[in-house]
């Protein structure tokens, strides 16, 4: 350990490739980026990047600034953002996009964000598809699944999983020795947010959330650092969200700073096949 940095060796030559005493930081993701559901979110898409607040980019940023390390934040996130033009494109179909409270502003990591990660970024962290999980499910109420909502499902989530590789594939392409930290999702059919929805559509969005978390999960087996929300149990505790149930608050964002931290410094647990969380309805 040197400089107050707590820096790990890489014995593994297909894992995570360790932090230095610089790091350049890049956040893909949608509202989570900016902390919004917290008591003072950064207001997006302002250079030089805000790291204030309590969000968990901005406190990540803070913590690793603490360690002694010298930081630069590109953060790279939009509210309302989507993993693919596909999705995003199915998403402005049924009416147009969730902004979260910035207005309809549609964008989708694959073209607007990972294509930008800098060729110098150290670390990478994604956390993205709850607004996916919402779009296909706004496509079935639609009708778009036509008679067959359980293949329309199905086939969401198996491009999802090919997309997320897609997204790793060019991060790496942008910085081949980047440390890429990725959450998944939890199941969101049992978070506050999913309270009022019918049970039909808790199940869509069971399946959903399970889908793409199963498809993130493959990339632990790529180096790529997952963080296991959707088999924690703490994380589905009414008291860290905010009051609409879908944006983590101040606790919220705190304990995904604790999370994504770890990860970025250290290591994580690898993500978990099965567990009671997946399967609540």
């Amino acid at each position: 350990m040197a400089g107050g940095c707590d820096v790990f060796e890489k014995d593994d030559p297909t894992g995570p490739t360790p932090l230095q005493a610089t790091v350049n930081y890049d956040a893909i993701g949608a509202s989570d980026t900016i902390g919004y559901g917290s008591s003072n979110y950064c207001i997006p898409f302002i250079v030089p990047a805000c790291t204030t607040g309590p969000g968990y980019v901005q406190q990540v940023t803070r913590r690793l600034t603490a360690s002694g390390r010298e930081v630069t934040l590109n953060n790279l996130g939009v509210p309302g953002a989507v993993l693919s033009p596909e999705t995003q494109a199915m998403l402005q179909s049924t009416g147009g996009c969730d902004g979260a409270g910035f207005g309809d502003i549609c964008r989708n990591v694959l073209v607007d964000e990972a294509p930008y990660v800098r060729r110098t970024s150290t670390l990478v962290t994604v956390f993205i598809g709850a607004n996916d999980a919402n779009a296909v499910g706004r496509a079935i109420r639609a009708g778009q699944a036509g008679s067959n909502p359980a293949g329309f499902i199905q086939d969401q989530i198996q491009k999802f999983g090919r997309d997320i590789q897609t997204m790793v594939a060019t991060v790496r392409g942008r910085s081949a020795d980047a440390r890429i930290v990725v959450l998944n999702l939890p199941n969101m059919a049992a978070t506050p947010y999913a309270a009022s929805l019918s049970l039909t559509e808790k199940r869509v969005l069971q399946q959903l959330t399970v889908g793409f978390s199963a498809g993130i999960n493959a990339l632990a087996n790529q180096g790529v650092t997952v963080i296991d929300l959707m088999c924690d149990a703490n994380f589905y505790n009414p008291s860290i969200f905010s009051s609409d149930g879908f944006h983590p608050n101040d606790a919220g964002y705190t304990y995904l700073t604790d999370r994504v931290y770890a990860a970025a410094t250290g290591s994580a647990p690898a993500p978990r096949a099965s567990c009671p969380q997946m399967t609540v309805f």
